[in-house]
């Protein structure tokens, strides 16, 4: 493969669509588009799809020896976190008031907000030898040290709930029950949003001829060094996504007194090296890809992960199935049925107050475009996945801290 080929194919490569009749139009256009490009290999399109930047969130592309810096996303490595505690979720109800100020006393919410002062979280990841590799990343470390432990806007949240399993399960060291849980979703904050858009803009500039219709989906070939630096960075915003949620769990669970006794976490917005066995026609049946996954959980066979749904509606702990067809995918969440401008206009608050209320949901933070019903139903998500996914829990959410300023946030 020509890895410096900028012709787009005539037509796209064919993909699977999972909950095809959940997905817009030009969602499917955006993924059309992906699989025009030359390096593109195979491709799947989950159900909670809606638009992105570049690729559809919800879009999984495999490319040969290069990777797409918009199509991992501006939010580089964004995760989803679930902690478990031995007790019942019923001391949610007993204790509200200490439950909703640990949230409150524990969360930091929304673009540029940080810790100060002796609040300042410390982590292993701070001291990552990846920091120094060169000035970009250099320059990025004071805004990691005040952003650790913080959350962004839009859909990110951190939630107390219940957690039910139907039966035990042997890798979480669980019995079958209830569970009061802690639920997060956020990403690499400010890091990963430098990250993605310094590199964006290399990638473009290196190919100038790309047609613009998909100019957002430059590459940046592994073999260059501005593939190998973007990579290194990208899995440095990884560790440190993943250190964001362990402080939050930590100071949260620590307000609460509370002992974590298990832990579920997945990300999303992130690219893997991964030997994939493709359907038959393709030569090389058997070889090592580019899986960018936007906005799509890893769900190789046995892997476990958590699905989340809307401020009130369910999220499911799920094991993966390993569906070729698919890249080893499932849905990252409900998706968006609206957009934000437009659940500003149409949904009120009085209408998402009672939708909370018959639900039991208390929030403490969300703005009007997270309300419930600007997202698709989780659980025709869910059912449209059942070849993904198997489900091994339920989250119920009970007390909802978000940001609450309208902010925007890619999935």
């Amino acid at each position: 493969m020509n890895l410096y080929d900028e012709d787009l194919r005539s037509a796209p490569l064919e993909y699977r669509v999972w909950g095809a009749d959940q997905i817009d139009q030009e969602s499917r256009n955006q993924m059309d588009a992906a699989m025009r490009l030359p390096i593109s290999v195979a491709g799947a399109l989950m159900p909670d799809a809606h638009v992105g930047y570049g690729l559809p969130i919800g879009g999984v592309l495999a490319v040969e020896g290069a990777v797409i810096p918009y199509a991992v996303g501006v939010d580089i490595a964004c995760r989803v976190r679930l902690s478990v505690f031995a007790v019942s979720p019923i001391l949610i109800k007993q204790k509200p008031a200490q439950f909703k100020n640990a949230l409150r006393e524990n969360t930091r919410f929304g673009a540029g907000k940080t810790w100060g002062g002796s609040q300042r979280a410390d982590h292993p990841v701070l001291d990552d030898a990846a920091w120094t590799t060169n000035k970009f990343l250099r320059s990025l470390h004071d805004l990691a040290a005040n952003q650790l432990g913080t959350s962004g806007s839009g859909n990110h949240f951190v939630d107390w709930g219940g957690l039910h399993l139907e039966q035990a399960d042997a890798e979480l060291g669980l019995e079958a029950g209830d569970y009061l849980a802690l639920l997060s979703h956020s990403g690499s904050r400010g890091v990963g949003f430098r990250i993605a858009n310094h590199y964006s803009e290399a990638a473009m500039k290196l190919h100038p001829n790309l047609d613009k219709s998909v100019r957002h989906l430059a590459w940046l070939p592994l073999e260059w060094q501005e593939g190998h630096d973007y990579w290194l960075a990208m899995e440095l915003a990884g560790r440190f996504a993943a250190a964001n949620h362990a402080v939050i769990h930590q100071r949260v669970a620590k307000a609460a007194g509370l002992k974590i006794v298990a832990v579920i976490e997945n990300h999303h917005n992130f690219a893997w090296k991964e030997r994939l066995q493709f359907p038959a026609g393709f030569a090389d049946a058997d070889r090592e890809v580019i899986v960018h996954r936007k906005g799509a959980t890893p769900a190789g066979a046995g892997v476990l992960g958590v699905i989340p749904g809307s401020m009130a509606d369910p999220g499911f702990v799920v094991r993966g199935i390993g569906n070729a067809a698919a890249l080893n995918s499932a849905a990252h969440g409900a998706g968006r049925a609206m957009s934000r401008s437009a659940a500003m206009k149409s949904i009120t608050k009085s209408e998402r107050d009672r939708y909370l209320k018959a639900r039991g949901v208390t929030l403490l933070g969300g703005g009007l475009d997270e309300s419930p019903q600007a997202y698709k139903n989780i659980e025709n998500v869910i059912a449209a996945q059942a070849d993904l996914v198997e489900i091994v829990g339920r989250f119920s959410p009970m007390i909802v801290q978000m940001d609450g300023t309208g902010g925007k946030a890619e999935d």
